[in-house]
């Protein structure tokens, strides 16, 4: 028995080996940097304070608010067909105007001709897995293509606020599932290729998000990849009686490090 027992744990060591030995190929790890330009084409804030909705603020129009640049972070890894990321993208406005007409924000009224202080400022976190539907890495160039599983969690607080009166700021959390698709096409052996994916989800009508991003990346060294793209981005929320409806479109270059 115990013969017997020491056969199977063999076999079964066996089959393992063969697969990590069959997969080891396709092995990866690393990270990515990348610098986002986006134009903010679209940034609406409202709250509900007493069961009363406030101004939807128009956050270009009546605060101020311009672009800036923000950056973005990720870890990725994956074995065979399956892969995994975490990103991580902050996002700060802090604007000084004077408001054209009143507006209502938690409840508090601001007239118009008011100097007021804005800042917007929330971290997103955007947890992916991808798994190859379709895997052609070994001819020509290489092509594959995959769904993506995705969790975008957001976090921050809106915080307005004038002479007199004291500031109002309103904090969020939202967690939108997403499922979307992914792709790569290889142009230039390993040193050109293209990388695609979209994605996008919600609940309800007034929590979603859709996003999408597609670059060209090119490898002058072994293991450092040098990126070049286009991302859009829309997201909006409902939570904690207050509502956000943004819109992000713009290039980004970006630098990876994998293995």
């Amino acid at each position: 028995m115990k013969s017997h027992g020491r056969k199977i744990v063999l076999a079964l060591t066996l089959i393992f080996a063969m697969l990590i030995v069959a997969e080891a190929n396709a092995f990866e790890i690393g990270a990515r940097g990348y610098v986002w330009f986006p134009d903010l084409k679209k940034s609406d804030i409202q709250t509900i304070a007493d069961g009363i909705e406030g101004t939807d603020i128009d956050a270009r129009d009546m605060l101020g608010v311009g672009n800036t640049a923000t950056f973005s972070v990720e870890a990725y890894g994956g074995v065979g067909k399956n892969h995994i990321s975490l990103m991580f993208t902050p996002f700060g406005y802090t604007t000084d105007n004077v408001l054209a007409a009143a507006l209502n924000y938690n409840g508090i009224n601001y007239t118009a001709g008011s100097a007021v202080h804005s800042d917007l400022s929330y971290s997103m976190f955007d947890l992916r897995y991808q798994r190859d539907l379709i895997n052609m890495e070994n001819i020509l160039a290489g092509f594959s293509l995959g769904g993506i599983a995705q969790i975008k969690y957001s976090t921050g607080s809106f915080k307005l606020n004038s002479a007199g009166k004291v500031e109002q700021s309103n904090s969020f959390n939202s967690v939108i599932p997403m499922i979307g698709l992914g792709a790569h096409i290889g142009i230039l052996a390993n040193l050109l290729e293209v990388r695609a994916q979209a994605t996008g989800g919600g609940y309800g009508s007034d929590n979603y998000s859709y996003e999408a991003m597609a670059d060209l990346s090119l490898t002058p060294f072994p293991f450092l990849d040098i990126h070049a793209g286009y991302r859009l981005l829309q997201q909006k929320m409902d939570v904690n009686d207050y509502k956000m409806d943004t819109l992000y479109t713009g290039p980004y270059i970006g630098l990876s490090l994998g293995f």
